[in-house]
């Protein structure tokens, strides 16, 4: 007999013995579970917008106070005499 010949009968026999009881407040437990996911991933989720609602204002702002769109002076060399 070969190895996937073998696991194949294991697997016939797992599945044609006896089922495990399966425990009366499962169904519960996994919505509860559920549940804890749910609320998880919309904690998350929130967080997330607020913080890029923040880094939004906060460029904003920073952009406000230094104009990056603006010409630089254009008084940057000394003046020259004496030519």
């Amino acid at each position: 007999m070969n190895p996937p010949d073998r696991k194949r009968d294991e697997i016939r026999r797992m599945l044609a013995g006896p089922y495990p009881p399966v425990p009366p407040d499962l169904a519960r437990r996994a919505a509860a579970l559920g549940d804890r996911w749910l609320a998880r991933r919309r904690a998350v989720r929130a967080l997330g917008w607020a913080l890029l609602l923040a880094a939004a204002v906060a460029f904003a702002v920073w952009a406000a106070l230094t104009e990056p769109w603006a010409a630089p002076p254009t008084e940057t060399t000394p003046p020259v005499d004496g030519w």
